[in-house]
C-alpha cells in the first residue's frame, strides 16, 4: 500500500468515526493500516519501555489539577507545545513535549499490583491456561534482526516481585525471554551491576579448552533433550547458547558504560535508572529491538509529594537526556519510548499525605519514533475523579504501540494450548491520530 493510500484510509477513518460509524470504520481502517505497515519493513523500529513500578501519580506528573483540593502542592509549567502543561518537577521533559503524546484517560479497572502489572505488560488479565507473553517478548520476536548477537529483549533493573509471570516469555518460549541485568542492585558500582555477569573465561581456561567444553555440553544437552524434551530443559539450553554467543562476540561491550564520556553519564544521572537509560541507548544502537528500564518506588501511599519529587528528579534528566542522545545520533525517529506503570494514584489525598491505587483515569506517555507528538489524548474532570473524554483501554494502547513500531496487532502466534493468539485483543481501537 502506498503512503497516499495509507493517508486516505486514515482520513476515511476520522470521517466515518465522526459520522457515527466507529465499529465499521475501525475494522476497515485497522485492516488497511496493518496491511500498510506489514509491507513496509523500513518502518520497523526499536522500543524503550520506561516502566514505573508501583504506579505513578498522574496528578503529580502529567495531569495536574491546580486549584483543586485533590491537586496537591505542585505547580504546572509550560512545555514546548503551547497549551500543554505538566509538573514543575519535570522541566527537562517539558522541552520535549513536541515529540510526545500524553494519554490522560487510561481506564483499566485493575488496581491490584500483581494483576495490573500482568495486564499492562501482556494486554490480558491473569488467569486461565494460556501463558501470555509480555510486550517485550512479542515485540522482540517481530522486530528481531537476523545475525544480531545480543538478545532481542533486555530488562534493566526489573522489580519482578509483583508478578514474575509478567516478565516470562509466555508461550513464545525461552528464546524471547528477557536478559535481566541490574536486578536487586542497591548502591555499589552501578556500571558493574549493569554488565552481563560471568561472560569472561576463568584465568586457567584458554579458548581451545573452552571450545572443547562447550562442544561436549552441546552434545550432552542434545542427547538429553532427545529423550527428555521439556520447557525447562530447552530454557537451560537457550540460556547457555545465548551466553556463549555473547562470549564469542564483541557485542557484550554494549554493557561497558565506562566507554561513554563522563559528561554524558553525568547528564543521564549517576543512578541505576539514569545509567540504565544510557545502556538502553547503547543497546538500541547495536540492534536490540526492545529494552525496558525500571524506576521503582511509585507506590506512594505515604508522603506522596516528597516521594514523587525525589523520583521526578531521577526521571527528568534521564529521560530528557535519552531523548537528546537518540536525536543527536539520528535514532529518535526510529525509537519509540513508552512511559507507564501498572496504574495511577487516587485523586484524593489520604490521611498519610499519600495517594492510593487508581485504575480509572490515569496517564501514560508515548514519545519518539512512530508518534505524532505535541498532542493530548483524553481528559479527566477538574477533580481527576472521572474520565470526561476518550477512554483508552489497555488493548487500545498496545495496538497503538504495535502500529507505531510498524507491527500488525492482528498478527497471531501459536499458544501453549494450541490456539492462535493475536498480539493484541481484537477489541482494540488504536489511537489513530498519534500514529505517525
Amino acid at each position: 500500500m502506498s503512503r497516499s493510500a495509507f493517508l486516505l484510509s486514515r482520513r476515511e477513518w476520522l470521517t466515518l468515526s465522526i459520522s457515527g460509524f466507529m465499529g465499521y470504520s475501525m475494522s476497515v481502517w485497522l485492516e488497511n493500516l496493518a496491511a500498510a505497515v506489514a509491507k513496509s519493513p523500513e518502518r520497523k523500529r526499536a522500543c524503550i519501555l520506561l516502566w514505573m513500578a508501583g504506579g505513578p501519580s498522574q496528578m503529580d506528573t502529567f495531569d495536574l489539577k491546580p486549584g483543586h483540593a485533590n491537586g496537591g502542592p505542585y505547580k504546572e509549567i509550560a512545555t514546548s507545545v503551547p497549551g500543554i502543561k505538566i509538573s514543575e518537577h519535570l522541566p527537562k521533559i517539558a522541552q520535549h513535549m513536541h515529540h510526545m503524546a500524553l494519554v490522560r484517560s487510561m481506564n483499566t479497572k485493575e488496581a491490584d499490583h500483581s494483576r495490573a502489572t500482568f495486564f499492562l505488560r501482556t494486554g490480558r488479565v491473569p488467569g486461565g491456561p494460556i501463558q501470555y507473553p509480555p510486550l517485550g517478548s512479542f515485540v522482540s520476536k517481530e522486530l528481531e534482526h537476523p545475525g544480531v548477537e545480543l538478545p532481542g529483549f533486555v530488562s534493566i533493573a526489573p522489580f519482578r516481585f509483583l508478578n514474575a509471570a509478567a516478565y516470562s516469555p509466555g508461550f513464545l518460549g525461552p528464546r524471547y525471554a528477557p536478559l535481566i541485568v541490574g536486578e536487586n542492585t542497591a548502591g555499589g558500582d552501578i556500571a558493574q551491576a549493569l554488565r552481563v555477569q560471568d561472560l569472561d573465561l576463568p584465568s586457567d581456561v584458554n579458548a581451545k579448552r573452552c571450545e572443547a567444553r562447550l562442544q561436549m555440553l552441546e552434545e550432552i544437552e542434545q542427547e538429553f533433550l532427545a529423550q527428555h524434551s521439556s520447557v525447562t530443559a530447552e530454557s537451560h539450553r537457550t540460556a547457555y547458547r545465548r551466553a556463549v554467543t555473547m562470549m564469542r562476540s564483541s557485542a557484550a561491550k554494549a554493557f561497558h558504560l565506562e566507554e561513554e564520556p563522563a559528561k554524558l553519564r553525568d547528564a543521564y544521572g549517576r543512578n541505576l535508572f539514569g545509567q540504565g537509560c544510557l545502556l538502553a541507548r547503547r543497546l538500541v544502537e547495536r540492534g536490540v529491538p526492545f529494552i525496558e528500564v525500571t524506576l521503582n518506588g511509585w507506590d506512594t501511599h505515604q508522603q506522596n509529594f516528597e516521594q514523587v519529587k525525589r523520583l521526578s528528579d531521577i526521571l527528568d534528566p534521564a529521560w530528557a537526556t535519552l531523548m537528546n542522545d537518540l536525536k543527536d545520533r539520528g535514532m529518535l525517529d526510529s525509537t519509540l519510548i513508552v512511559w507507564m506503570g501498572e496504574f495511577g494514584r487516587t485523586p484524593r489525598i489520604n490521611d498519610n499525605t499519600g495517594r492510593d491505587h487508581w485504575a480509572s483515569g490515569w496517564s501514560t506517555v508515548l514519545a519518539g519514533g512512530g508518534i505524532k507528538g505535541g498532542q493530548v489524548i483524553g481528559k479527566t474532570s477538574g477533580d481527576g475523579m472521572t474520565i470526561e473524554e476518550r477512554k483508552i483501554e489497555v488493548a487500545d494502547l498496545l495496538a497503538t504501540i504495535c502500529l507505531a513500531l510498524g507491527l500488525d496487532p492482528r498478527k497471531q502466534n501459536q499458544s501453549n494450548v494450541g490456539r492462535p493468539i493475536r498480539l493484541v485483543e481484537p477489541t482494540a481501537k488504536p489511537i489513530a491520530e498519534i500514529v505517525a
